[in-house]
């Protein structure tokens, strides 16, 4: 395993990436930066383009206009791509008839790896007493694991990794959450997408959000503003949600609920009064980071996938 510092690791840089599939725009003038050293969440909800957005990183896609490097270099450009970066984006995308060590013999095989490599990469993820073992037999959970061996593979630089704790239990959550950090402690570049905040809050420690396929924040997860928020409510939510947004608040409506933010209650209560409209409900709330997460991505970013769908049928 090679040394490395954050100094000498490899930067992916995002440039005005934009992807249209027909006439639906998937992902839209998208720039971002993911340094090394640190671990990067790539969140947005299904359907917002964090997918499309990483296929286009490793050359599966071609964009539409923009580019993706990984270290000033496009995927096709470079010289060992398992050596630079090691990827992980279906957990299923394994024979079910072989076994986890016959997998990863053939992948290093082809790419000049030592085959030592492969007991090696097994024992890290914790695979090693299964390594014979079909993969058909493999929980999800398995198959995330031997998904990472594989990125580990040519002990890359980079990690890019999509939804690595889906199918995971409690502990094999906490044991990633430890594993990604101490991947990027020694001066890796991890970049690992999600759709749910909560599952990488505690791991990442920087974050870029997505929502129909353009970036709505980029920063640190202290730097997202928590605070208050107003939950309102009446028999006629079209007129309420006329009369807030006059009064410039954004409005979010829930199964039980509007919720409004720029706004005091009192200052929404006054919309409504002035508007006519009879209020059910109206209080103030505290606000955490799953509610400002859903703020910024708004509540119909599966437009985006059912567009898609439509496209390609």
């Amino acid at each position: 395993m090679r040394t490395r510092t954050k100094e000498d690791g490899t930067t992916l840089q995002f440039t005005n990436l934009s992807k249209s599939f027909g006439a639906v725009r998937a992902v839209s003038d998208l720039s971002f930066t993911v340094e090394p050293g640190r671990v990067t969440g790539f969140l947005g909800p299904n359907g917002a383009g964090k997918t499309t957005t990483l296929r286009m990183l490793l050359g599966l896609v071609n964009p539409t206009s923009g580019a993706a490097t990984i270290g000033g270099r496009r995927y096709s450009e470079l010289e060992k791509p398992l050596a630079t970066v090691g990827t992980a984006l279906e957990a299923s995308d394994f024979h079910p008839g072989r076994s986890a060590r016959n997998h990863l013999r053939v992948y290093a095989a082809a790419a000049g790896i030592d085959p030592a490599r492969v007991d090696e990469v097994l024992g890290i993820v914790g695979l090693g007493e299964y390594a014979d073992r079909r993969v058909g037999g493999y929980s999800l959970g398995m198959r995330q694991r031997l998904g990472l061996a594989f990125a580990l593979l040519g002990d890359p630089d980079v990690l890019v990794l999509d939804e690595p704790t889906n199918g995971l239990d409690p502990e094999g959550i906490r044991w990633m959450r430890g594993f990604l950090q101490s991947l990027a402690a020694e001066g890796r570049t991890v970049l690992v997408s999600s759709h749910l905040l909560a599952e990488v809050q505690q791991t990442v420690d920087w974050v870029v959000i997505i929502s129909r396929g353009r970036s709505v924040y980029e920063g640190s997860l202290d730097g997202l503003e928590t605070g208050q928020v107003v939950r309102i409510d009446s028999s006629d939510r079209a007129a309420l949600t006329n009369a807030l947004s006059s009064a410039g608040a954004e409005v979010r409506a829930t199964d039980d609920a509007l919720l409004a933010t720029g706004i005091t209650a009192g200052e929404a209560g006054a919309a409504a009064l002035a508007a006519g409209v009879p209020l059910s409900l109206l209080i103030t709330e505290s606000v955490g980071l799953e509610e400002v997460f859903l703020q910024l991505v708004g509540s119909d970013a599966d437009s985006i996938a059912d567009g898609i769908a439509q496209v390609s049928a």
